[in-house]
Formats: C-alpha cells, sequence, structure tokens
C-alpha cells in the first residue's frame, strides 16, 4: 500500500539561527541517481499506490527534482516531506507542483511557535511552515501535515485542529510516539490517553474537511469499528464489526520503509532490517524475507493482542511493542482494549 524511502538524513539550518548540532551532513553511502530510478522502476512494477518521500532535508539531494520528475513519468504517485529549512521556498514548491508532485507534507508538532520551535530546537522554524504552506496554495499543490503526538503536547490537540481547518490542509497524519529507547518511555501517552485522542480524531473526522490518518496506532482502526457498531442502533454487533472488516496495514502489512542506504524495515520505528535493495529486489524482500512474513502471521501476537479479535484489522504497534519489551510480537502497551476471554 505505501513505500517510504528516507532519501537522506541529512539537513541543514545553519541559515535559521539554529543550534550548531542540527546540521547533518550526508552519508557517503546513500542511495545514487541511478539506484533510485531504479527503486521507482520497482515500485511501479508492483503497482504500489503512494511512494513518500521524506528525510532529513530532500532539497539537499541534488537529484530530488528529477527523481521526482522519473516517478511522475513512471505514473507513480508520490508524497514528498519537506523541513522549513533556507533551501524551501515559493520557486521550489513551484517546481515540485510542475515536476508532477502529488502533495506535500510538513510536520508541526504545535499549534503554537512556541511548542513546534521548541521540538527542532529551531526559532521561526512554525513560522516558515506556514508560509511554505501558503506557498503551496498558491500553486494548488495539496499539503499534508504529520504530527507527533506525545506527552509534550497532549493538551494542544484542540488548538491543533483548529489551526489545520484554518491552513486548509488535504490530509493531518498523526504518529503516536514510539520511544527510540526505553529511557525516553516517559514521553509515551497512556493507553487512556490514547482512547482519548481517538476519540477526539473520531469526532473531528465527522466535521473536518481534511482527511485524518493514524501511524503507529494502529488500534484507532478497532476504535472506528467499536464506533460503528454502537451507531448501528443494534444491528451489528462488535465483534460482527470487526470479524467482517478489512485486514489493516500495520508494520510489515502493506507497509515498508528504507533508509538512504537501501536497508527495508517494516516501519520507521522498528529498528530491524529485512535486508537490503541493492542487493535483492523489493519484492522478493516484502513478500519472503522472514521478518515480513512473520509479521503477517497475527498467531504470532502474544498477551491482549493475541486474544483480540481485531488483531488482523489492528495488530497493535509493533515497533512499540518491541521497542518497550523486546519482543516482537508483544502486547502492544498502549491499547485500552480488554478482549473478552474466549468461553
Amino acid at each position: 500500500m505505501q513505500v517510504t524511502w528516507e532519501m537522506t538524513r541529512a539537513r541543514d539550518w545553519k541559515a535559521s539561527h539554529a543550534r550548531a548540532a542540527a546540521r547533518v551532513p550526508r552519508d557517503k553511502n546513500e542511495f545514487s541517481t541511478a539506484e533510485a530510478f531504479h527503486l521507482i522502476e520497482e515500485v511501479a512494477e508492483m503497482h504500489v499506490p503512494l511512494l513518500v518521500l521524506t528525510g532529513g532535508d530532500p532539497l539537499l539531494r541534488p537529484d530530488l527534482f528529477p527523481v521526482v520528475d522519473f516517478a511522475s513519468r513512471h505514473s507513480v504517485r508520490t508524497s514528498l516531506t519537506l523541513l522549513p529549512t533556507p533551501l524551501l521556498d515559493a520557486e521550489v514548491i513551484a517546481e515540485l507542483k510542475d515536476r508532477g508532485l502529488m502533495r506535500l507534507a510538513f510536520w508541526l508538532h504545535g499549534s503554537a511557535a512556541a511548542l513546534d520551535d521548541n521540538y527542532w530546537g529551531v526559532v521561526g522554524c512554525h513560522r516558515r511552515t506556514l508560509e511554505a504552506i501558503g506557498f503551496c496554495h498558491e500553486v494548488d499543490l495539496p499539503v499534508q501535515i504529520n504530527t507527533i503526538m506525545a506527552r509534550r503536547n497532549f493538551q494542544d490537540l484542540d488548538p491543533m485542529i483548529e489551526l489545520l481547518t484554518r491552513l486548509d490542509v488535504a490530509l493531518w497524519n498523526v504518529f503516536f510516539f514510539v520511544p527510540p529507547s526505553r529511557q525516553q518511555a516517559q514521553e509515551m501517552l497512556t493507553a487512556e490517553e490514547h482512547e482519548l485522542i481517538f476519540a477526539r480524531l473520531y469526532e473531528c473526522s465527522k466535521r473536518a474537511h481534511f482527511q485524518i490518518k493514524t501511524s503507529e496506532g494502529q488500534h484507532y482502526q478497532r476504535y472506528l469499528l467499536q464506533q460503528r457498531a454502537r451507531e448501528s442502533r443494534g444491528r451489528m454487533t462488535e465483534d460482527d464489526v470487526i470479524t467482517c472488516a478489512p485486514k489493516g496495514v500495520n508494520d510489515g502489512k502493506g507497509f515498508v520503509f528504507i533508509d538512504p542506504t537501501g536497508e527495508v524495515y517494516p516501519s520507521r520505528f522498528l529498528p530491524l532490517s529485512a535486508g537490503n535493495v541493492t542487493t535483492q529486489p523489493l519484492s522478493k524482500l516484502f513478500c519472503e524475507s522472514p521478518l515480513f512474513v512473520s509479521l503477517r502471521d497475527s498467531s504470532k501476537l502474544k498477551g491482549r493482542c493475541g486474544r483480540c479479535p481485531a488483531r488482523n484489522v489492528c495488530g497493535g504497534s509493533r515497533a512499540r511493542a518491541y521497542a518497550m519489551t523486546g519482543d516482537l510480537f508483544a502486547e502492544d502497551p498502549c491499547c485500552a482494549y480488554e478482549p473478552q476471554a474466549k468461553g
């Protein structure tokens, strides 16, 4: 369903009054342009609905425009995520639109500059992001906003919804925080707080003009199915709705993440590689690698995830389970749902 390629991890805020530590150089082992074109050809042959280009700052790759153009000419729908660095201006955005880019995405982790700038450690980041969104509207390029929901911005949910409504965005992708290490787990929201956010997202989805997508919040799909059952006025039970729902996209199920050197992962937040696309075809890695094959087997799930009737719809965040327990198939610690014991 989606291939995300991290084109580079390089970023450079040097002209934005940033800390020196906010400058990251390019890796000499990044994909060459020829390797990038070959990856796009593979994506096209696999008929993947969406290719997401991200970073770092992809504008630091001199072949960004040719890559976008090549994808467009191969009928690959492409979205690009950019940082509001000094390289980003109205001319760049217009050129991306002309090259065939389908959508441009930005990160906003707060509705106000104080919260958003503090996340990046870059003064003016929030203001420059809003300016870039305005440039997109001038050339009719749809805008996506990505937000990582964590402890620091939990109380900012309603103001964010109001801001996104004013900004006239097309899609809001809400990422639920996965701690890079257990020492950073204090930033992770509780299971109950996830449910509160789900309720607000569901309420928002019924009136907002933009789409809402969740990442590492697979249990939002379970929440939506529960709401559908409750709103059916008794015509369908919760178990009926969940059982009849199509299988969901999860870490390793319909999604792959490729890093700048070609390593293939089930998720951006799950540091387990299935192999490298410079040595094996992407389709082979996705269909046949032991890692991806095991992730598609819901019978391996443990704890509440293993007993849950929504395990094929949701399956929990494998990245969050692994980060917190070291067990790829452990239950998602941020799900509040208690499956009924089987009689």
